[in-house]
């Protein structure tokens, strides 16, 4: 005998089931947010620390900046995106957190990428979607590597990465003093999601340790230690390869990213190659 159901049941099912049936009835519904947002003209680019920039100005998006190192092997390369946090923007973190200088000192093969975030609490996020980033910079005829894609965020811009951990191609997040929430989509990320054998995160906190403390403990595989090395050779061979890994920062939480004494560090454990 079919099931009977009263009409108020009937109702609330089909409002449950809404959304998927216009997904199906209108795929590209589906896929907008993916879509390529057309720069407002031609990336400038100019010399910049012995590689090329690019700056991409897209209407209502903002700036991206785009750096490419001298030696740079796009067969080989990867990408590494930062996102920066509150308090600043995309040009003036960009400039004023010496990221070029830090990127060259990370010896990396990658393509970076620095997107506008979020300034504050009140702002929206501005790139909901990585593939959708990634799309936007090729309609600014600047191709991209098929690599590993590395993402760093600091501070508040850990809500522009819990909105792409579902990226099939993120396979490591470096959290820079970001942890103040996304607990869910991280846990996803890094462990309970169908890829997360294969992914990364690396914690460094200074604000935010009580927040990661929590966060890691829930994750036997976790390893912690206290204070970034100066270089890569201080970090142990089970720190170098530890899928979850939480450094307690002897640096504050602008010092993490302006002391130059983190990020090309932590870029180190990444599947990124060196350059040549």
């Amino acid at each position: 005998m079919p099931l009977k159901t009263s009409s108020p049941l009937r109702v609330f099912l089909l409002l449950l089931l809404l959304p998927a049936l216009f997904v199906l009835l209108d795929p590209a519904s589906a896929l907008a947010q993916d879509a390529p947002i057309r720069p407002s003209g031609p990336a400038v680019e100019k010399a910049l620390q012995g590689g090329r920039h690019y700056k991409i100005t897209y209407p209502k998006m903002g700036n991206v900046h785009v750096w490419v190192p001298k030696g740079y092997v796009r067969k080989t390369a990867g990408i590494v995106v930062y996102l920066h946090g509150y308090h600043t923007t995309v040009d003036k973190a960009f400039v004023d957190h010496k990221l070029v200088e830090q990127f060259v000192k990370s010896r990396q093969n990658a393509l970076f990428i620095v997107p506008a975030c979020p300034s504050g609490k009140d702002e929206a996020v501005v790139w909901n979607s990585l593939s959708q980033l990634k799309k936007s910079i090729q309609a600014a005829n600047i191709r991209l590597p098929d690599g590993e894609t590395v993402v760093a965020a600091h501070s508040g811009g850990f809500r522009t990465v819990r909105r792409w951990t579902d990226n099939r191609l993120l396979k490591q997040i470096i959290l820079l003093d970001a942890m103040y929430g996304g607990f869910n989509e991280f846990k996803e990320f890094i462990a309970t999601g169908a890829r997360a054998a294969h992914r990364r995160m690396i914690l460094v906190t200074s604000d935010t340790d009580n927040q990661t403390r929590q966060f890691t403990r829930e994750f036997s595989f976790a390893v912690t230690r206290t204070g970034v090395p100066a270089d890569y050779s201080g970090f142990t061979s089970r720190e170098k390869k530890s899928r979850l890994l939480y450094i307690k920062s002897q640096y504050d939480h602008y010092g993490i990213v302006t002391s130059m004494a983190v990020l090309p560090v932590l870029l180190r454990l990444t599947p990124l190659r060196l350059l040549p």
